[in-house]
């Protein structure tokens, strides 16, 4: 143990020391300003194909990022290997690029605060435990679910270890583990087959099976549900209740108006919306990075600041945007305290059976395909796993059916917002549901 302890620490110790190698060279070879990030990944992974267990192994990944200003001109490079030729040829080539780019005053790095360690998650991964549950789950679909073909699934244990430092003497060091489950699958009977789907989750410890987590064992009941799906006949405006694993697509469309580009280029629809109403009063948007309920979070923001939980949006008001150091500079505006992600939505009061029954004539959106939103929020794409509902009930699976609606207005029609939520482990999201969408059937 103090062998493999002394090994670890002359491990740290040289990472430490290239990090600082990076920074003095690029400042001493002209940059004005500099920055390194380094980072270690071990992934202990287990895979299956078909059904099948096919691969068990272990990778290492690093990856070195530089960051070089020359007067306000900035440039980025990114390298996997740490020998000495290839990180000084890559500080050369970050200097060159760096000159050679268009100048711009919001260019930065971020600014000075004290030295500081992070850690969570377990250090080491318990690849027995991991197989045990792993075998279980192809063996649980198989008899459970015969019609059922997982194509492919994934289960990892990632440990990552981060180094940042900054010529404005940011010294930042992290470590983190977690549990990572990915699943793909499809289900067939003769010449009929549902649309793929998949599911995942995220965690720091594993104490359940794994169809138990988050909605992987709802999901694959649907797969051998959706072999049989029928068409919506008609068109209608009507209501949609969105589930947890189909939500995170929207609120990335919607966080996509808070970001630099939206709001450097003013094209973001809520422009002039921080510290007003842009959805109902019942929703309530954290982004949670280092939330004690979130297993897969982050330390440090991609510009170099220490992460920290946000709300950015209360109870329907718009109060933070997710602008970086540099959309904050170009806008004239506050840097937000985190990166977005990690996502937190306060659960509601009505449980998701209640919420079905409220449903005069709608869908139950499981999965959905479109393009981004258009500047004005203007949003269609194909509902795809999803369910046909009549009169309060479920009726059947339906086939590919276009939806239609504006994400503006989508988010300040909400209907109901669950009690119940599901914990993916970078998220945790309840089913909501939305009034005056448009759906369009055969």
């Amino acid at each position: 143990m103090s062998s493999n302890l002394t090994n670890n620490n002359k491990r740290q110790e040289k990472y430490d020391e290239c990090t600082q190698y990076c920074i003095d060279t690029l400042l001493r070879k002209g940059a004005s300003k500099a920055s390194c990030s380094l980072s270690i990944k071990k992934n202990q992974e287990l895979n299956a194909a078909h059904g099948q267990m096919t691969l068990n192994r272990t990778t290492n990944n690093i990856t070195l990022i530089l960051k070089a200003i020359v007067e306000n001109k900035i440039a980025t490079l990114v390298v996997n290997n740490l020998d000495k030729d290839t990180i000084d040829n890559a500080i050369d080539e970050v200097l060159i690029l760096a000159n050679s780019s268009k100048d711009d005053v919001a260019n930065d790095i971020a600014t000075y605060q004290e030295a500081k360690e992070f850690n969570s998650g377990p250090v080491i991964g318990d690849i027995n435990k991991m197989y045990d549950l792993f075998a279980s789950y192809l063996a649980y679909t198989k008899e459970t679910y015969p019609k059922t073909i997982i194509e492919e699934a994934m289960f990892e244990f990632v440990k990552s270890t981060n180094y940042f430092r900054n010529s404005n003497k940011v010294d930042f060091f992290g470590q983190k583990g977690h549990y990572a489950f990915f699943s793909m699958f499809t289900s067939k009977e003769g010449t009929n087959i549902s649309s793929f789907n998949y599911n995942g989750f995220d965690s720091n410890k594993l104490d359940r099976e794994l169809k138990e987590c988050a909605s992987i064992n709802a999901l694959l009941q649907q797969s051998s549900e959706q072999i049989h799906s029928s068409s919506v006949d008609d068109k209608f405006v009507g209501d949609i209740i969105i589930s947890p694993d189909c939500l995170m697509e929207f609120i990335s469309y919607l966080t996509g108006y808070l970001r630099d580009n939206s709001l450097i280029t003013k094209t973001s629809m809520y422009q002039d919306k921080l510290g007003k109403k842009i959805a109902d009063e019942r929703f309530t948007l954290h982004s949670n990075p280092v939330g004690e309920n979130i297993s897969n979070g982050y330390f440090i923001t991609g510009d170099g600041y220490e992460a920290k939980n946000s709300t950015i949006i209360e109870n329907g008001v718009l109060k933070s945007f997710l602008l970086s150091q540099y959309g904050a500079k170009k806008t004239n505006m506050d840097r937000a305290v985190n990166q977005g992600g990690a996502y937190e939505i306060q659960k509601g009061k009505t449980s998701y059976s209640e919420m079905i029954k409220n449903v005069k004539k709608g869908i139950l959106l499981c999965r959905f395909s479109g393009g981004h939103p258009a500047q004005n929020g203007d949003f269609s794409g194909v509902a795809k796993n999803s369910y046909f509902i009549e009169d309060g009930e479920i009726k059947h699976p339906i086939n590919e059916t276009m939806i239609s609606g504006n994400l503006e207005k989508l988010f300040l029609n909400i209907k109901d917002i669950s009690s119940e939520t599901i914990d993916f482990g970078d998220s945790i999201l309840p089913w909501m549901s939305f009034t005056d969408v448009t759906v369009s059937g055969k």
